[in-house]
């Protein structure tokens, strides 16, 4: 990567190092050390410790709970929500969820994940009278809806395990599941065939049906969801549209990686 950009003198333009420490943390996906990135990066040791105080002060990195590892911080997060808002490639991602909630007559959602739950980033709302008001910007938990369940079965599992330690399971609905164990044995089956559901566990009359949206190293971005009033459709109605939904995430995914 680096390479491509590094002068004739073997070395980073100052005014990208910042730029390319950013791309490396975001690349790799989990927490990691300035040892780590500067693996990649080479830069002198001061320097490399400079960059990511400079990064964590301004927000763009947080500090992990170890104390020596950064992730994405708030402004990184949101810079990359802002990257997949831009208008152009808003206008064609809308395309795609139009075309499907034309296919599947439901409410269809792009949501991802932020720290305390998935964030819905776009919505086409069904032509129905009867429909679930949740709107762009709507942020729902991840442990009792199906977007969230797609994201939690993604997860490493010593960060998964780090999670339920310490997050309270939150009752919902007489559905929710509120039992670490069970919430397991409920991603060990996401992680299998590839989706999640939502059986009323969220919202009471509500079902869901969720998949997820991946890079170009199969890494999860965001998720792609219908979801509708459980009178008009049960869980196995949704899930006879999962062939529709996973071509519908195919695509959105070659609008994201081209």
């Amino acid at each position: 990567m680096t390479d491509e950009i590094v002068g004739n003198s073997g070395q980073i333009p100052t005014n990208l190092r910042l730029l390319l420490l950013l791309e490396e943390v975001a690349k790799v996906g989990v927490p990691v050390t300035p040892a780590m990135v500067n693996e990649t990066l080479g830069l002198p040791k001061p320097t490399i410790h400079r960059l990511f105080a400079t990064a964590e002060s301004e927000g763009f990195l947080q500090r992990d709970i170890d104390g020596r590892s950064y992730s994405a911080g708030r402004r990184m997060r949101l810079l990359a929500t802002n990257t997949l808002s831009s208008e152009h490639v808003r206008t064609v991602r809308l395309a795609v969820l139009k075309s499907l909630a034309v296919k599947v007559g439901e409410t269809c959602n792009l949501a991802i994940p932020e720290r305390d739950g998935m964030f819905y980033l776009d919505r086409v709302e069904t032509h129905w009278p009867l429909r679930i008001q949740l709107p762009v910007g709507t942020q729902v938990p991840f442990h009792c809806t199906a977007s969230g369940k797609m994201y939690l079965s993604t997860l490493r599992p010593d960060y998964l395990e780090r999670f339920l330690k310490n997050t309270t399971l939150e009752m919902q609905t007489d559905k929710t599941i509120t039992e670490p164990t069970e919430l397991r044995r409920e991603l060990e089956q996401t992680r299998a065939r590839g989706y999640a559901t939502d059986d009323q566990e969220f919202m009471t009359g509500m079902t869901a049906i969720a998949v997820p949206i991946t890079d170009s190293r199969g890494r999860l971005l965001s998720t792609l969801s219908i979801h509708a009033p459980e009178l008009r459709r049960d869980l196995p109605d949704l899930e006879g549209f999962l062939s529709v939904l996973q071509d519908a995430a195919s695509e959105l995914a070659a609008i994201v990686n081209r």
